[in-house]
């Protein structure tokens, strides 16, 4: 099954990038790019979910991805 889940980003003074989620409670990866913090995110909240699943917890806050979103594409120039 795929989810759809909101992350927060922010550029720490240290140069790095910090991600939270205000959808998965639990969520924090920090990475040196966008697209690492991103994929590191991702590993995250795939393994948050499988625990909540193996502890037969309700996944209440997450919902399927519909067929049509937005997203916001990140091009490096």
């Amino acid at each position: 099954m795929e989810t759809s889940i909101n992350i927060h980003i922010e550029k720490l003074p240290e140069g790095v990038y910090l991600a939270t989620s205000p959808s998965l409670q639990g969520l924090i990866a920090q990475g040196r790019t966008i697209t690492e913090t991103l994929e590191i995110a991702r590993d995250v909240a795939r393994k948050i979910i499988e625990s909540k699943i193996s502890k037969e917890e309700k996944l209440k806050e997450l919902k399927p991805v519909s067929d049509s979103f937005d997203y916001s594409l990140i091009v490096n120039y």
